[in-house]
């Protein structure tokens, strides 16, 4: 699920030339897979606390959107720096 949000992420990069659009899909998929990864495993663990399983994938995709988010900020930021020294 991880690989996939990062895959759609990039898909949406691809299109819309925009990082901070990437990273902002993520995040959504991130609530996405979260409560799908915990249906999934209640489904097929029948326990309840496979409910944790979903949220540790949430867990993961948030901490992954938080990447992207940032290393769009630094790309920003770079491409500020070189763009106002090359004038």
């Amino acid at each position: 699920m991880i690989v996939t949000a990062n895959v759609i992420g990039f898909v949406f990069y691809k299109k819309k030339k925009n990082l901070y659009n990437a990273a902002f899909i993520i995040l959504l998929l991130a609530g996405v897979f979260g409560g799908l990864g915990s249906v999934l495993a209640l489904i097929i663990i029948r326990d309840p606390f496979a409910l944790f399983y979903g949220l540790n994938i949430a867990y993961y995709l948030l901490i992954n959107s938080l990447i992207v988010f940032i290393l769009a900020i630094l790309v920003t930021i770079i491409k500020k720096y070189t763009s106002s020294r090359t004038i």
